[in-house]
């Protein structure tokens, strides 16, 4: 490490004030844009959560394909998958690249039938899909809960990747919080006072300029940076020696150069289990029914893994950090991984372009966050607000409850950032994770079937999330000194293997749910009503059945019209 980035490390008044102008000024635009985003496919009212919370379910192939790559590939994805690479290796970072391949394939499959029938009847969450499927208040509220609370520590990840560009740029230093966090509490004031106004659009906007700043960052960085370092046999090399050699604290090797015996669990678990999950949290869900057709979604599974090849990119960032020497200290002179990108940028780029870097992780941020914060509080608002608490609310009750729910979400996350340890941040987002992914069976199967029972799905959701958390807790990271919350990986039972405790979870929801439900059908039990027809699960918008059933009943409320007129009305099965 020179002597000028120690300074810039240690010292809080080491500000590079050409990045921080530029991350101000990009800061800036799309706070604009974000405000100005309520004109954007206006409607006559956002009083709903129809207009405010899914952006009247108006948006086209390309304003599809920003929303969920602004979604799904955010600040913390810029910030840990490389940071991962870092620290520890392929196992822990780069099984992110095959996990978004494996993931559109899947949403391929089953998110065009969600899209269809939650157009048809009005749902904004799976929560809403799942309670009219089988007419069960106790499972909807299992998968609101799940999808809202696994959907907080996901949102304070955001405001840590902020965080670490500031840190890196040289603000938050001093022991006045108001001055120290300042930058931090301007940029929560601006996001959640657009997101208010603006509902999902707001996002919508801002993606297309961060996105376009994200291709623009990681491409000049894979083309120029390698040629500052040695070229990539050197990338290479100086990677797999760090990987390779021992840590002093234990003697065991730093990481996994390539996964090698005894990983291939780990790798393949995490890749698949994260795949399956990442369509279960809400803010996927929210952007993807915001699209205007079935066909919309289809067309976005086959071209957002463009996404994935800049995934892969930014993934060797990290490996081409240790080529680099680059030393990643923060303000508190210690080390933290998390700052290796941004400290890469200012150490290897000039001022001005790492300011475009640090926008970027920045912009990242608000995006999903953003989403995310929307999706929570229209589960809130829909799924336990209304469904619990008041259920003669009126669609602008409804939405008024969702804009202020939004507030304290992100108000929630700002405190959570602010009082916690980072590393509690990432240990939630892991659980997060792991609870996510039991509602896959009571969604996804039920997209398809009606042979689970209702109380073997719920009864199978509840044992995967009780082994998932248990097994979480136990797992210890010595290196870190943290003995509980640790990591994601433990022990496969009859495997032995690392393995991805949710894959390990799920596997134990669908057995249980599977036997119970048997059981269930063979006692005669009822598995409630169910309001969908066979036909729900492949209209499109442009149906003319469709078309003749809004403008007959002018809502989704009724759905269905004259049955006799719409073939296959059998209820689905």
């Amino acid at each position: 490490m020179t002597p000028q980035l120690t300074v810039m490390a240690t010292d809080t008044g080491g500000v590079n004030g050409v990045a921080l102008t530029v991350l101000i000024v990009l800061f800036l635009l799309v706070t604009v844009a974000g405000f100005m985003a309520s004109r954007f496919k206006r409607a006559e009212s956002m009083e709903s959560l129809e207009e405010w919370g899914l952006g009247g379910r108006t948006f086209g192939t390309w304003i599809t394909w920003f929303l969920l790559g602004g979604d799904l590939y955010t600040a913390y994805t810029f910030v840990a998958v490389p940071a991962a690479m870092f620290a520890t290796g392929a196992v822990a970072g780069f099984f992110a690249v095959p996990y978004t391949i494996v993931l559109y394939p899947i949403i391929f499959i089953f998110m065009a039938r969600l899209w269809s029938v939650s157009h048809r009847h009005g749902y904004v969450t799976t929560a809403d899909f799942v309670r009219g499927r089988y007419d069960d208040r106790g499972l909807s509220l299992a998968v609101a809960v799940t999808g809202f609370v696994a959907t907080m520590p996901y949102i304070a990840l955001q405001l840590v990747g902020i965080q670490a560009v500031l840190e890196v740029a040289g603000l938050g230093g001093g022991d006045n919080i108001l001055a120290k966090d300042a930058p931090l509490f301007i940029a929560f004031a601006v996001l959640a006072a657009y997101t208010y106004s603006s509902g999902l659009r707001a996002p919508a906007v801002i993606a297309f300029v961060k996105d376009i700043l994200i291709y623009l960052v990681i491409i000049v960085a894979i083309v120029y940076l390698p040629g500052k370092v040695g070229g990539w046999e050197a990338i290479f090399g100086a990677a797999q020696d760090k990987m390779t050699a021992a840590n002093p604290a234990d003697g065991k090797p730093n990481g996994a150069f390539l996964p090698g015996v005894g990983q291939g669990w780990a790798y393949a678990t995490l890749a698949l289990g994260s795949a399956m999950a990442l369509f279960m949290y809400p803010h996927s869900v929210t952007a993807s029914l915001s699209s205007n057709s079935r066909n919309t979604i289809r067309r976005n599974a086959a071209i957002l893994p463009a996404y994935s090849f800049v995934l892969g990119l930014l993934a060797l960032l990290g490996w081409v950090a240790i080529a680099a020497g680059t030393q990643p200290i923060g303000l508190d002179g210690k080390p933290n991984a998390q700052l290796v990108i941004p400290q890469l940028f200012e150490d290897m780029f000039p001022s001005w372009f790492a300011g475009v870097a640090f926008a970027a992780i920045a912009i990242g941020a608000l995006v999903p966050a953003a989403i995310m914060s929307i999706a929570a509080a229209n589960t809130f608002s829909r799924n336990i607000y209304k469904e619990w608490i008041k259920p003669d609310a009126t669609s602008a009750q409804e939405a008024k409850v969702s804009k202020l729910m939004s507030l304290l979400v992100k108000a929630f996350a700002l405190v959570f950032v602010l009082s916690l340890d980072k590393q509690n941040a990432i240990n939630f987002q892991l659980l997060g994770g792991i609870w996510i992914l039991q509602t896959f069976p009571a969604v996804v199967f039920s997209l398809f079937t009606r042979w689970f029972h209702r109380y073997g799905l719920l009864l199978g959701w509840a044992v995967g999330m009780v082994y998932g958390t248990v097994q979480a807790w136990q797992v210890a990271n010595p290196r870190a000194g943290i003995n509980h919350f640790g990591g994601s990986l433990d022990p496969i039972p009859a495997i032995g293997d690392l393995g991805y405790i949710a894959m390990t979870a799920f596997v134990l929801n669908v057995v249980v749910a599977a036997i119970v439900s048997a059981v269930l059908h063979a006692l005669k039990v009822s598995n409630g009503n169910d309001e969908t027809i066979a036909f729900d699960y492949f209209a499109d918008a442009d149906d003319p059945r469709v078309q003749k059933d809004l403008a007959e009943h002018g809502s989704h409320d009724e759905p269905y019209g004259d049955p006799d007129d719409i073939p296959g009305n059998a209820p689905a099965r």
